[in-house]
């Protein structure tokens, strides 16, 4: 068990605290400001409680130069308005100079300052000197509330935590409690549902998953490499041509430890990666040579509601089909509604899965929504995130 800010007393004390900022921008406009909304418990508790708050995170890939278009200001006036008080932005193409620490020196206490993108400074990823110890030089404490980059030893994740107090703010405690208890103690059934496209990007996710599940669901573009498997024509679909045995693999071991592996039944199919093209719905052995599968059917629909409606606990990770194009959205939104409508304790673990369940209006209805999808993956495939790792222990 970790510490949080509620074990420390950070009353009058400079508090750096890693947010994960990294928000979808369009024409310099943050089009989802859910990253935000999240860290604002342990902005608000901090500021209740008169620490002075420098606030951090990266956006994007600048690739260790500035980038205006990687600027962090209008993440600093989206909040401003949230918090109904100022933030102080440091602007620097540095991210730490004179300038940034006569204000970090001058804070007073309940006040909130943002330094600039992280990732301006090379050194950031690499997790190097001299940039870890000038973020250092800034605060007294450090709290690290970015599960989204948790799985990343960085300066302003893992590196920090060599130079002062470090605890965990409230969102990585809300992530480690709702994945780990699903983890640990589940209610049972226990279903996970892992889509996306492929399979070798989650072997080891559903190999630690086998040991905990009763119910394992393949969904999305994997699904094909497991037809392949089966020995079935796939047409033009994706294929994920190394990780053909791996697919058998995981069969066998599904069957050797009773776990039930629910694959899709039917697909539905089109000519061409496109939403307008020619489509059609085929089983899953008789997939035309000309065609690609582009979303589960409704057999499998039918199939995956009952699933999901019998278990207790659901951890979701990858969309059924190509949910951008709205012709091959239904598989997806379908997984979602039934996840609302479950009554089970509903996790979904960050990425393209997430995205879905907003796009399609049912993000509220869902237990939990992991803000870091990579680090999601990790952390279900059972390995220690260094960002974690580094806080103090209770």
């Amino acid at each position: 068990m970790k510490k949080t800010v509620r074990d420390i007393d950070v009353t009058g004390k400079r508090v750096l605290v890693r947010c994960d900022f990294n928000v979808p921008m369009q024409d310099g406009k943050i089009t989802d400001d859910r990253r935000i909304t999240s860290a604002l418990p342990t902005i608000e508790y901090l500021v209740d409680k008169g620490a002075k708050v420098i606030l951090m995170s990266h956006m994007g890939r600048p690739k260790g130069e500035p980038k205006p278009e990687f600027s962090l200001k209008p993440v600093a006036d989206r909040l401003s308005q949230l918090l109904g008080r100022e933030v102080i932005f440091a602007p620097s193409d540095t991210v730490v100079d004179d300038k940034v620490k006569e204000t970090a020196a001058a804070l007073e206490p309940g006040q909130v300052m943002m330094l600039e993108n992280v990732r301006y400074r090379a050194e950031e990823t690499k997790n190097e000197e001299p940039f870890t110890g000038q973020l250092a030089q800034l605060g007294e404490i450090f709290v690290n509330d970015a599960f989204g980059t948790a799985h990343r030893a960085h300066c302003s994740t893992a590196g920090l935590a060599k130079y002062m107090p470090s605890v965990s703010g409230f969102l990585i405690e809300k992530e480690v409690k709702f994945l780990g208890d699903a983890l640990e103690n589940p209610e049972r059934p226990f279903l996970a549902i892992m889509g996306g496209a492929k399979v070798g990007d989650k072997i080891p996710v559903i190999e630690n998953l086998l040991k905990k599940v009763d119910s394992l669901m393949i969904a999305g573009g994997m699904s094909y490499t497991f037809f392949r498997a089966m020995g079935y024509e796939i047409g033009t679909s994706i294929l994920d041509e190394e990780s053909i045995d791996l697919a058998k693999d995981i069969m066998d071991k599904a069957k050797a430890s009773g776990v039930e592996l629910l694959l899709p039944v039917d697909t539905v199919c089109a000519a061409e990666f496109d939403n307008d093209s020619e489509k059609g719905v085929y089983d899953r052995d008789s997939i035309p040579a000309d065609m690609m599968g582009m979303d589960i059917g409704p057999k499998t629909i039918e199939l995956y509601r009952g699933a999901i409606a019998k278990a207790k606990t659901i951890v979701w990770n990858g969309p059924a089909g190509v949910f951008e194009m709205p012709n091959f959205a239904e598989g997806t939104k379908a997984i979602a509604a039934a996840l609302a409508d479950s009554g089970a304790v509903t996790i979904v673990g960050g990425g393209d899965s997430a995205a879905a369940a907003e796009q399609f209006g049912y993000a509220d209805k869902m237990t939990h929504i992991s803000t870091g999808g990579g680090a999601s993956l990790e952390f279900l495939e059972g390995k220690e995130l260094p960002g974690i790792l580094c806080l103090e222990d209770k």
